[in-house]
């Protein structure tokens, strides 16, 4: 999911519910199959969103108002949507700005195995910065957390800032960071100043998807963040960005009409900096759970079993370092 000012996300209904039952779009749910390339046995969705509106303290989004939207949306929710596809966990990204709901995310994830790993919302340079990352990363299952995209530039030329991203680099804890094409030169900047910090750009950084060659200055930007090793492509939010869709919103399906934006990537990045995810719930807005994982399972499998087994979870271990983590 982008940030939560620009991007509303589908939610799940009850529990109980099954994967048709909680897409959008019923009648291409009933259609939902398998992807047809063979996936790996270990799958990890490194861009999901769970919460709970119905908690005491409720959400900061979406609010009560919202009839589609203001549904808990849970890792049961999720596995019921995503296990039909071989998926086998995920790493969550916090979109709450609270700070507390970094815990609320690790006390779900303490009990649901599904959940390998928190990627969290704090904002360095903010009073409390040092004092919320050496709570957190108490937790071995707080892998990193998010930025916008507004925050790095900011704070680039900030020395607070820069060393709060120090003292994450120092914990070994990664950086999931958001916006569109423009904000590449900056990640490109702050991974040479810290070149053992690990970043991950998320959405192939928001960029328009229309079948067709994909804007200059955008390949140029990834070239430039691809420069530094510890800088990873996360490969989600794919259908959102198709400007192609259907008379119910619906992303295309064949992965031919992403190739131009996918041969890009993987020309850029290589086989081993590539990450999948999916945007789930916000995905279920342009396309069903099966479609949006069977579009880049297709692309991948062409690059034989070793590059989709990095693809779909050997590449995010390298990032979010989740194996380290056990549960106490």
């Amino acid at each position: 999911m982008t940030n939560i000012t620009r991007r509303h996300f589908l939610q799940a209904s009850a529990a109980g519910m099954t994967a048709a039952a909680f897409s959008l779009h019923a009648g291409r749910a009933a259609d939902e199959k398998k992807p047809a390339a063979k996936l790996p046995a270990e799958v990890i969705d490194t861009h999901t969103h769970f919460y709970d509106p119905t908690r005491k303290e409720g959400v900061p989004w979406p609010g009560k108002g919202d009839k589609v939207l203001y549904k808990p949306t849970l890792p049961d929710h999720f596995m019921k949507v995503a296990a039909p596809h071989g998926v086998t966990g995920t790493v969550v990204v916090e979109a709450s700005p609270w700070v507390e709901d970094n815990q609320w995310l690790l006390d779900l994830a303490a009990k649901n195995p599904s959940v390998v790993g928190v990627c969290g919302n704090l904002v360095p340079g903010t009073e409390k910065f040092a004092e919320h990352l050496a709570r957190f990363t108490k937790n071995s299952l707080f892998v990193g957390f998010r930025i916008n995209s507004d925050v790095l530039k900011k704070g680039l030329d900030n020395p607070t800032v820069i060393a709060d991203f120090k003292r994450v680099q120092e914990s070994g804890r990664q950086v999931d960071i958001n916006g569109g094409p423009d904000m590449l030169p900056d990640i490109a900047r702050l991974a040479k100043s810290l070149p053992d910090l690990r970043i991950c750009i998320n959405h192939l950084a928001n960029v328009r998807i229309d079948g067709k060659a994909p804007p200059a200055d955008w390949v140029k930007g990834m070239e430039a963040c691809a420069a530094g090793k510890n800088v990873f492509q996360k490969v989600s939010a794919l259908h959102e960005g198709a400007t192609m869709k259907d008379e119910k919103g619906l992303a295309p399906r064949d992965h031919a009409y992403y190739r131009p934006i996918l041969d890009v990537v993987w020309k850029v990045w290589g086989d081993d900096r590539v990450i999948y995810g999916s945007d789930w719930p916000v995905s279920a807005r342009a396309g069903d759970y099966g479609e949006v994982i069977g579009v880049v399972a297709a692309y991948v499998a062409e690059r034989g079993a070793t590059a989709s087994a990095k693809f779909f979870a050997g590449n995010a271990k390298a990032a979010y370092r989740w194996p380290e983590a056990k549960r106490s």
